[in-house]
């Protein structure tokens, strides 16, 4: 029997399960190297730690391992119930705040490395957590699809670590009660985009698709419904998708550098958000808090026939 510590939190709503020993070996290299070899060799360990019966489809997990960079305090490959994510930004707001629970940090600033780059982080000494992402930018404004059973959707493409499809053009109301709603015209949109061949840079794969309307809570811009890649929701604000949104309100001049935006969730948890631009990228930093709720020992069983989770096909 195999058996895998883990670390539970969750980062405004959004549940967090960080793998901190009894994972496989992945050799030597970078992490995006590293998550090559964890996609091709053991992709069982990602679906036996994330699905059922011993997870969820709306748990993202996150498996520490040692970085390349050894300013960095630890490097991690982020990963869900169908595959793996570049980069999380509730996932590593919740892997700071198991950082700091196990004592392997202090309030400071520190930097972690993950497949798309390093990302610097500071805990405070409240207990918060901000992200200074990786580079965001949108990729295409206004573009219009035709989604069925719905009609024409107007959006953009942008990236925060992740490939988004935000818009405000779906004509449903941003609440917790109308979620089947929502995932539906989120899921159908993504649909939409993948039988046109619509794409990010480079090919890249639109997986994340967000849906914006107005909060209704003093002092907050937005209100957010992400619908992620496995088809679950999103419990937090979601840190990538609120870094594409700063990146396409800054595009439009509707947000200064350094000005904070506030990004509230489905769920009412809120995210602060702002950009500083270096050298004429667009650097987002997320601000949020992560709470530990669980330690655990997961044991894998071969002779168990959901030792491996419950795959999607």
């Amino acid at each position: 029997m195999q058996r895998v510590q883990v670390i539970d939190s969750h980062t405004g709503g959004e549940p967090t399960r960080i793998v901190v020993a009894g994972g496989p070996d992945l050799g030597a290299g970078t992490v995006a190297d590293k998550l090559k070899i964890l996609r091709s060799q053991h992709d069982e360990f990602r679906s036996a730690i994330i699905n059922e019966p011993r997870g969820s489809d709306v748990l993202v997990g996150a498996l520490i391992i040692e970085p390349t960079d050894l300013s960095c305090a630890a490097g991690v490959i982020f990963f869900n119930n169908v595959g793996y994510l570049g980069m999380c930004g509730h996932g590593t707001i919740g892997l700071v705040a198991t950082l700091a629970h196990q004592g392997r940090i202090k309030p400071g600033d520190h930097r972690i490395e993950t497949s798309v780059g390093v990302v610097t982080v500071r805990l405070h000494k409240s207990g918060e957590v901000s992200v200074r992402n990786v580079p965001s930018y949108r990729h295409a404004k206004n573009l219009r699809v035709q989604v069925k059973g719905h009609g024409a959707v107007t959006g953009d493409i942008a990236w925060g670590g992740n490939w988004f499809f935000l818009t405000e053009d779906h004509g449903q109301e941003i609440a917790l009660r109308n979620v089947e709603k929502l995932s539906e015209t989120a899921w159908r949109i993504r649909q939409a985009l993948q039988t046109k061949g619509i794409t990010g840079r480079d090919g890249g794969e639109i997986d994340h698709i967000e849906l914006f309307g107005p909060s209704q809570k003093p002092g907050v811009q937005s209100k957010n419904f992400v619908l992620c890649p496995g088809k679950a929701y999103d419990r937090s604000p979601c840190g990538t998708g609120t870094s594409a949104k700063l990146a396409c309100l800054y595009s439009d001049g509707k947000l200064k550098e350094a000005e904070v935006w506030k990004q509230e969730s489905i769920t009412g948890s809120t995210f602060e958000g702002s950009v500083n631009v270096i050298d004429g990228k667009i650097i987002p930093t997320i601000k949020g808090s992560a709470f530990v709720n669980a330690e655990a020992t997961l044991i894998l069983n071969p002779s168990d026939p959901c030792c491996w989770g419950i795959r999607p096909d």
